[in-house]
């Protein structure tokens, strides 16, 4: 399916950052837009954007009941939902011991349950229909872990292989799904939307202080524009052949290569091991 006529998109967590940013994008492109938010002021902005085709349902994700109620409402009266974009998810920075579990367990209710949860109420639709696109924004994070940011990473790493696998078990749909791992791009991620677990112990000072400082100081400041990310995804929607993951950010393809030269590395030094653990045979 290649996409060029009028879509409905919905796109979770649009009142802002990337969400925002592909929002506006997808309008611009003359598309319909499902814009998740979380109050009535961001509603009301999110529909000035474009009245009649800028629609923003106030959604909390991890409202597993809700989340079908909305996404019901959306296909009786818009007839489909051709393009899920799960975008909605927050950060979490704080070293694994010192984080409490509580805080693992929220960053799962949102990051990975809020968005297999947007998904399964989505797919039946797109099922029927023989097509669809799923996408999901996951992050660098997903495929590179970084120290003081177990939590988010572990989430991030949870969605690459819920993706990994919902690929597969709908192509013979029509469905197609991608992974987006975005490096750092100019939003809030890192600013007011981050929860930072207190400090408590001294032994990770010299690790975690440097990191926390500089991803505090760059807030705002990344590299990354937004816009373009929009762009590259919107481009990605409108192909004949999307990709499983699309890695936006020269900082994440970095990462995410030296990565896969560390494991190559690894794979060819411990490969006699590896393959020395089959049943001995006669």
């Amino acid at each position: 399916m290649t996409i060029s006529a009028p879509q409905n998109f919905l796109i979770t967590g649009a009142s802002s950052g990337l969400g925002l940013a592909l929002g506006r994008a997808a309008l611009a492109r003359g598309h319909r837009v499902f814009g998740t938010v979380r109050d009535r002021a961001a509603r009301a902005t999110f529909e000035a954007l474009a009245p009649e085709r800028a629609i923003a349902p106030i959604l909390d994700i991890t409202d597993a009941k809700g989340v079908q109620r909305v996404v019901t409402e959306l296909e009786n009266e818009f007839g489909s939902i051709d393009v899920l974009v799960n975008n909605a998810g927050y950060g979490h920075e704080g070293i694994i011991e010192e984080s409490d579990l509580d805080e693992l367990q929220r960053q799962f209710e949102v990051n990975v349950f809020g968005t297999i949860s947007v998904i399964k109420s989505v797919l039946p639709y797109m099922r029927r229909r023989r097509k669809g696109r799923i996408i999901t924004i996951t992050s660098m994070g997903g495929l590179v872990a970084f120290p003081g940011v177990g939590y988010y990473c572990a989430s991030k790493f949870a969605l690459e292989g819920f993706s990994e696998t919902l690929r597969q078990e709908v192509a013979a749909f029509g469905i197609a799904v991608t992974a987006v791992e975005p490096g750092s791009f100019r939003t809030n991620w890192a600013g007011g939307s981050m929860r930072r677990s207190a400090r408590s112990i001294t032994d990770y000072d010299a690790l975690f202080e440097p990191l926390r400082k500089r991803r505090q100081e760059y807030s705002g400041r990344q590299l990354g524009d937004p816009a373009k990310a929009a762009a590259a995804i919107l481009k990605l929607v409108e192909s004949s052949a999307p990709p499983a993951h699309l890695i936006l950010g020269p900082d994440a393809l970095s990462f995410v290569q030296k990565k896969l030269d560390e494991l190559r590395r690894e794979m060819a030094d411990w490969e006699s091991t590896t393959t020395s653990t089959n049943v001995d045979t006669p």
